[in-house]
């Protein structure tokens, strides 16, 4: 009778953990290029009873199947969808989408360390930097950092869907001095979220060409660069709800499990009175 009871608080410690999820999920619906993640449930080992049989040569009974008892369900995965998120166009020359699989790279440090992002609601500080709301530095196709500086005498800049960065000096003149980089990754969900809209490689993302430190130009990775836009978060509200509204009737129904247990224990104990 106790297994039932154990069965029934694996339930809730499963469901708990998908509710958390579903919280997190629901309350980045407005951030700038979240992916949201989703739980994935499998079973515990099963305990034996009985083993198989096959069924004999010389005819007679047939084979029988295993007898088997389940001991609950665990936590298989929590994996991070990577579905393109809705466009909103903000006609800023600073905010940029990826248009397709890939992510901005930045750098906390001039190039020693690298993040990425599909946020891409960067703007230039004081001196001319393209960087995130962390500060973090917007790198390009060749590994650098990405300066617009006015003290150079850039008046204005575009930035093109291949990624081409072009600038305009005080003389007319026309430049092309940066292309932003891209990463692309084998397996996205592999990265680790580490808060900030950002993402850290793992031993299991499978960085371009074994490269996670060597971007590429949107034309290499195949996606395209959309100035102007921002690529605002995945989450989907009605089906959150729906995924709430089966989690906490799992929940539900684990606790009664578990009360229902406690009811035939007390029945025993009580049966030599």
């Amino acid at each position: 009778m106790l297994r039932s009871m154990y069965t029934g608080i694996s339930g809730l410690r499963g469901f708990q953990t998908k509710l958390d999820v579903i919280g997190n999920n629901i309350a980045n619906v407005n951030t700038v290029g979240f992916k949201k993640s989703r739980v994935m449930f499998q079973d515990i080992l099963s305990q034996n009873i009985r083993g198989a049989s096959g069924p004999p040569e010389d005819g007679g009974r047939g084979g029988t199947n295993p007898v088997q008892v389940g001991l609950g369900s665990m936590i298989g995965s929590i994996d991070t969808v990577f579905n393109a998120g809705s466009p909103m166009m903000t006609n800023l020359a600073t905010d940029l989408s990826i248009e397709g699989d890939g992510f901005f790279m930045v750098t906390p440090d001039d190039g020693d360390t690298f993040y990425y992002t599909r946020a891409g609601n960067f703007t230039r500080d004081a001196q001319g930097f393209l960087v995130n709301p962390q500060g973090m530095k917007l790198v390009d196709s060749g590994g650098g950092t990405i300066q617009i500086d006015q003290g150079a005498g850039i008046v204005s800049f575009s930035i093109g869907q291949d990624g081409v960065i072009t600038t305009v000096d005080d003389t007319g003149t026309l430049d092309t001095p940066y292309t932003i980089g891209i990463m692309t990754f084998n397996n996205p969900s592999g990265l680790k979220k580490i808060g900030n809209s950002l993402y850290e490689n793992t031993m299991n993302a499978g960085a371009r060409d074994e490269a996670p430190d060597t971007p590429v130009t949107p034309a290499e990775a195949s996606v395209s660069v959309i100035s102007g836009q921002l690529e605002m978060s995945n989450v989907d509200l009605s089906e959150e709800f729906t995924e709430m509204i089966v989690a906490q009737r799992g929940f539900q129904a684990n606790s009664r499990i578990i009360t229902t247990s406690d009811t035939i224990l007390e029945e025993l104990v009580n049966l030599k009175r």
